[in-house]
């Protein structure tokens, strides 16, 4: 039966120090050291065989600063991989280690055996253990390897089958950052009237359905039967609408085209309450992307767009939008269909004025955009592709990648979107290897009916969160999940906060195990 107090097994090196006493010691205290991202059998076995050797076992974890072997790792943060570890009658004490090796930990507590796995001697003693076997006879400890034959690879584990842990990670955030459910549902609250005037590239998205016909005899060509369109205001437009949706006041600056899509996207955007300012170029047309949709597979997608940058004139007419629109926040939603690029984006941010709320988005399919061209902004938001070609990185795993583009952004708040992985986010702390610096928040999306809009519906909601609560932690897990019931709808739909709502008592219900 696990001690319900099996929390309080967790230590710091001082609280440990303390508890253990001065080397030699009447009780022997034996020491193992890891990642131990997913706990397996064979960890198991080498805790049980430890502990068999001594009266009292000390499990050292890795801290998540220094995990840096793989990308997305680790897959369990050190707050729950601790937990894990605690939960195990056979371990004594936890402590999770702040330095990439045990070193310290090794001089400070002086364990009398440190135990390591079979593994770390069949193939020759590696220096990093060697290095701890001369801190352990320093004093007079002892290393010793755990027997056996069988070694299961964590990093195997999680590559074959990875376990959704999603909740569970985000009660130890939780509890970490003193967060509840209620906090979400209150900054709900706290949003609504917050005035945000949004910037950036209307893209018209059309759904063309259609059925098999067959294919020609004499050429490769696919025959369908049209069945219908549906057309949605999406881009910049769709994360204007999100924020309107979720009770903000929406001012709209925007590119559109002298054609068809003008009055069409006038019309949606005020019939939903988002003041429009359109600022017409007749020499281009309203970006429209049609995917040609036949039994609900992509067939292909035919774009109308122009792509070229505004000219001088219009520039001047977006920077005197930015300057003299009264606001609390400005998002630049880049889609880089003409707004936004090397030339223009300075004169946008000088534009700017000095007390609002200052966020970048950089949304980026098919051609390529540089989110830090945005420097010193207060929220930014890309995804894991315009990160690496923003930093010219395509090697360094996530939090390293994460940490080098937060620093060079200069920005307060960095959601770096990574899919189906969730997210990670940085924020603005006096050491940025410190644990509370960044943090992971996993995908809650169950049932993907389509991903695209996901992002806008995150950058709306977090932007909003973090403006009203200063939380990153409250706006990251708001947009999380803003994000999952975008994907649960086919098309640019606006979520709203009752959407939310139910995603917060649904999540709330399964961390109080009553769903």
């Amino acid at each position: 039966m696990v001690d319900p107090n099996f929390k309080s097994k967790i230590k710091t090196p001082a609280e440990l120090k303390a508890l253990l006493g001065p080397y030699p010691r009447d009780k022997k205290v034996i020491m193992c050291h890891g990642t131990f991202d997913v706990v397996h059998p064979g960890h198991v076995r080498h805790l049980i065989y430890a502990r068999s050797k001594a009266d009292v076992l000390v499990v050292s974890l890795t801290c998540d600063a220094h995990i840096g072997k793989a990308n997305f790792r680790p897959f369990v943060p050190e707050d729950l991989r601790a937990l894990n570890l605690a939960a195990f009658e056979m371990v004594d004490y936890v402590v999770i280690d702040d330095d990439p090796v045990p070193l310290n930990n090794i001089a400070d507590l002086q364990p009398d055996y440190f135990a390591k796995g079979y593994d770390y001697v069949s193939n020759g003693v590696p220096q990093k253990t060697l290095d701890e076997k001369s801190a352990l006879e320093s004093y007079g400890g002892e290393m010793i390897f755990t027997p056996g034959d069988v070694v299961y690879s964590s990093s195997h584990l999680l590559e074959t089958a990875p376990p959704n842990i999603a909740l569970e990670k985000l009660i130890v955030l939780f509890d970490a950052e003193a967060i509840t459910f209620d906090h979400l549902r209150s900054a709900l609250d706290e949003i609504r009237g917050l005035r945000v005037h949004v910037v950036g590239d209307t893209i018209v998205d059309s759904y063309t359905e259609t059925t098999m016909i067959g294919g020609q005899t004499k050429t490769p060509t696919l025959s369908v039967r049209y069945e219908g369109q549906r057309d949605y205001v999406g881009g910049a437009g769709i994360v204007a609408k999100h924020l309107k949706a979720a009770g903000a006041d929406v001012t709209f600056s925007t590119l559109l085209g002298d054609d068809q899509w003008t009055d069409f996207v006038r019309d949606d955007l005020d019939g939903f309450g988002v003041t429009t300012n359109a600022i017409v170029d007749d020499t281009r047309p309203t970006t429209n992307k049609n995917a040609i949709i036949c039994n609900e597979q992509r067939l292909l997608k035919v774009d109308h767009l122009d792509n070229r940058a505004i000219s001088e004139k219009i520039q001047a007419r977006f920077h005197d939008a930015v300057r003299g629109t009264d606001t609390d926040a400005v998002v630049f939603a880049d889609f880089r269909h003409g707004i936004f690029n090397k030339g223009t984006i300075p004169g946008m941010v000088e534009a700017l004025p000095s007390t609002v709320f200052r966020v970048a988005d950089s949304q980026v399919a098919s051609r390529w955009g540089n989110i830090l061209e945005f420097q010193g902004f207060d929220l930014i938001t890309p995804n894991e592709r315009e990160a690496r070609f923003a930093l010219g990185d395509q090697d360094s795993v996530i939090r390293p990648l994460a940490l080098k583009l937060f620093k060079e952004a200069r920005c307060k708040n960095l959601i770096l979107k990574l899919g189906e992985r969730g997210l990670l986010a940085y924020r603005q702390r006096p050491n940025l290897d410190d644990v509370r610096s960044f943090f992971a928040v996993d995908s809650f999306a169950e049932n993907v009916v389509d991903a695209v809009g996901s992002g806008d519906a995150l950058l709306a909601y977090a932007t909003l969160a973090e403006m009203a609560t200063g939380n990153a932690v409250i706006a990251a897990v708001l947009g999380s999940f803003a994000a999952a019931v975008e994907c649960g709808h086919d098309g640019n739909v606006p979520v709203t906060p009752s959407d939310l709502r139910q995603m917060i008592d649904k999540y709330e219900r399964r961390a109080d195990y009553e769903e």
